[in-house]
């Protein structure tokens, strides 16, 4: 693997800092998030072992001989406001894993007082015909929130209407102050491959994996785009499943088969092209076939790790089976719209082999800091 991978910062504000004024303060809210495809939830609960993220100064090590634990990932890095988690492989009825990530997360006996407390929030797939692979335990999305932070911005956490496969959680937050309504999103794009997709209802076939991961793009961008039209500010963090220039892929970008091309555009057009409607060019047969005659309009959103790192090579997916670091990309991202992309003041990929854990992914991180004017009774 070549190239600088930036570390993760060590330290940063917590939620609120104020500077006194008379009568008035200038104030941050700082919304750190994490975003990680952990490739299954099972070796965070199956033990209690808490060695794992324990030393910076050993992130280079091997993870081994080590158990992950998801309290100490937030201890490790300051307790953020989030941390979303990706292909946790949960069936929809067990509430026993999901109760044992609540408490792998919740305040332990013996901490300090005023540790922070988290609370989990689960979507799980109930689509009976495309989520039926090792026993249902695949796909879902976990989006963990630091209590205090859930307490006083989010109204609420949803799933979206269109998909059944556990792939999409949002959370809401509320206007306060002079900090926006947010939609955060936590996502788990689907990977395009030549596999049937089938009609969630009526299990007929309606085309292809590929063909499905086109109509979530449509979907999450319409989504996202209703949202802008009323008032928020969004950021969709989580597992693209598309490295979206020659930088983002080692050795190589992927360009084969075309319809990988196809997707890549597709994602480009609607996410980061300009928030007008774009004409599709004469020629583009393949996208005029997905997209019939409608123009596409983008949402102009901004990859922040790519903002701040415009040159950088760092990857977050590692494919097991080869050595780390000879074959990788960055599928992982975190993006938002214009109006939040100022606020952004760190990125990283988390990009070494301990932060790798027991997954074929690596964690990313982002810092928002939202300007707010605060007056003495805001608590």
């Amino acid at each position: 693997m070549t190239g600088a991978i930036s570390p993760p910062p060590l330290k940063r504000r917590r939620i609120a800092t104020e500077t006194p004024v008379p009568h008035m303060a200038t104030a941050f809210v700082t919304i750190d998030l994490y975003s990680w495809n952990v490739n299954g939830i099972g070796p965070f609960v199956q033990q209690s072992i808490t060695t794992f993220f324990k030393s910076t100064s050993n992130s280079g090590a091997s993870s081994a001989d080590t158990s992950p634990s998801l309290r100490e990932f937030l201890r490790s890095h300051s307790w953020p406001a989030l941390l979303f988690l990706q292909e946790v492989k949960i069936r929809a009825d067990d509430t026993q894993t999901r109760r044992a990530v609540q408490r792998a997360v919740s305040r332990q006996a013996g901490e300090a007082e005023g540790t922070p407390d988290y609370v989990a929030h689960f979507t799980l797939p109930n689509d009976p015909h495309n989520a039926r692979g090792f026993g249902g335990k695949v796909y879902g999305v976990c989006s963990i929130i630091r209590k205090d932070f859930s307490d006083k911005y989010v109204e609420r956490v949803r799933d979206v209407t269109w998909d059944q496969e556990g792939r999409f959680s949002v959370i809401e937050t509320k206007a306060v102050v002079n900090v926006p309504k947010m939609a955060i999103y936590n996502v788990y794009m689907v990977n395009g491959t030549d596999n049937p997709y089938k009609d969630a209802l009526t299990g007929e076939v309606k085309g292809t994996r590929h063909d499905r991961k086109l109509a979530v793009h449509a979907l999450l961008a319409a989504d996202c785009g209703k949202l802008v039209n009323e008032g928020y500010e969004v950021i969709v963090s989580g597992d693209i499943n598309i490295a979206r220039a020659p930088v983002d892929g080692h050795p190589n970008l992927r360009t084969t088969p075309q319809q990988h091309v196809l997707n890549r555009q597709d994602f480009e057009r609607r996410f980061f092209g300009t928030p007008n409607p774009v004409a599709l060019t004469a020629d583009d047969h393949a996208m005029k076939a997905i997209a019939g005659s409608s123009p596409i309009t983008g949402l102009g959103m901004v990859d922040v790790y790519r903002k701040l790192h415009p040159n950088t090579r760092a990857y977050s997916y590692f494919p097991r089976g080869r050595p780390f670091g000879t074959s990788c990309d960055r599928v992982d991202m975190i993006l938002c719209t214009p109006g939040l992309s100022a606020n952004c003041t760190n990125a990283s990929i988390l990009g070494t082999p301990g932060d790798r854990g027991p997954s074929d992914h690596v964690p990313i991180y982002a810092s928002f800091d939202i300007d707010k004017i605060q007056d003495p009774g805001d608590g």
